[in-house]
C-alpha cells in the first residue's frame, strides 16, 4: 500500500501509485505522477508537471521537476518525465523543460544520478547511465546509453555524449563526445576507446578491434573529417558500432572532440 509519512505534504491532485513511499518533510505538488513501487525520502520536493515511472528510488533533498533556469521561461507548463529503476541520490536538481524546445526534460531507465548532480532543462537521458557526484549539464545536452560522467563533470548546452563514453573527473566539455571513447581533462580531449568499460559490458575482442580502428580513422590518420566520416561511413555498412560513430558525427552541430 502507499505509505505517506504525515509530516509529508502531498497535493491532492498528485497521483501515487500502489506501492509509493514518501518520507517525512518532503512536498510533492500537482501535477506529478509518482509511479508504483518508487520510494521518495525525507526534505524532497517534486513540483509538476512530472511523471516518474516505477521503482524509482529518491534520496533526501533532491529537487525534482522545478522550473528551468532560464530567463525566457515565463511560468508555461513544461514537463519532466522520468522512467523506471532510477536513483536519484541527495541534492540532485533535475529541471522541467523550456517551451523553446519541445517542453521536456527526459530520464531513461536505470540511471544512476549521484550527489549534488544537475540536468538542466531540455535535456534527455538515456538508459544506464552514471553521473559521478556534482557532474552537471546545462540545457540541452543529450546523453546515450551506457555514458558515464565523472565527478564535477561539466558538459556545454547543446552537446551531446555518445553511448559507453566515460567523461573524465573535472571534464570541461564543449563539444560532442563520440560514442565508445575517453575524454578528459580542461577543456577536455579524446583518449582513446573505453576499454574498461566496453569490456565491462562484454563487448568482445573483434568487435573492440574494430572501434580502435574506426577511432584511429577519426583521430590518428591525419584525414580531414569529412573524408574521413566517408570512409566511415562504408565500413558501417557491416558493423552497427561503426554505422552508429558514424551517424553521431553527421549529426554534429557543436562538433566533436578531437
Amino acid at each position: 500500500m502507499t505509505r505517506i509519512d504525515p509530516k509529508a505534504v502531498v497535493d491532492p491532485s498528485a497521483e501515487l501509485d500502489e506501492g509509493v513511499t514518501v518520507g517525512p518533510f518532503t512536498v510533492i505538488g500537482p501535477n506529478v505522477q509518482v509511479g508504483a513501487g518508487t520510494r521518495v525520502g525525507p526534505h524532497v520536493v517534486i513540483n509538476g508537471p512530472t511523471r516518474l515511472g516505477r521503482n524509482n528510488r529518491i534520496h533526501p533533498f533532491a529537487s525534482i521537476g522545478d522550473d528551468p533556469q532560464d530567463k525566457k521561461y515565463a511560468g508555461e507548463p513544461t514537463r519532466l518525465e522520468i522512467g523506471d529503476d532510477n536513483v536519484i541520490r541527495e541534492y540532485v536538481t533535475l529541471n522541467r523543460g523550456t517551451p523553446e524546445a519541445g517542453g521536456l526534460t527526459r530520464l531513461g531507465d536505470r540511471n544512476w544520478i549521484m550527489a549534488y548532480s544537475h540536468v538542466a532543462h531540455d535535456c534527455r537521458l538515456g538508459n544506464d547511465i552514471t553521473f559521478a557526484n556534482s557532474a552537471s549539464l546545462a540545457g540541452h545536452v543529450d546523453v546515450e546509453d551506457h555514458a558515464i560522467l565523472g565527478g564535477f563533470a561539466l558538459v556545454h548546452q547543446f552537446c551531446r555524449i555518445g553511448a559507453y563514453a566515460f567523461c573524465g573527473f573535472g571534464s570541461v566539455i564543449n563539444r560532442d563526445v563520440l560514442p565508445f571513447t575517453t575524454v578528459s581533462g580542461h577543456m577536455a580531449q579524446p583518449h582513446g576507446i573505453n576499454m574498461v568499460g566496453l569490456r565491462r559490458h562484454g563487448m568482445g575482442s573483434e568487435r573492440i578491434r574494430e572501434l580502435k580502428r574506426a577511432y584511429r580513422l577519426i583521430f590518428k590518420s591525419g584525414k580531414r573529417l569529412d573524408d574521413a566520416l566517408e570512409e566511415l561511413r562504408v565500413l558501417g555498412k557491416e558493423n552497427p558500432d561503426l554505422e552508429h560513430l558514424a551517424a553521431f558525427i553527421a549529426a554534429s552541430n557543436r562538433g566533436i572532440l578531437r
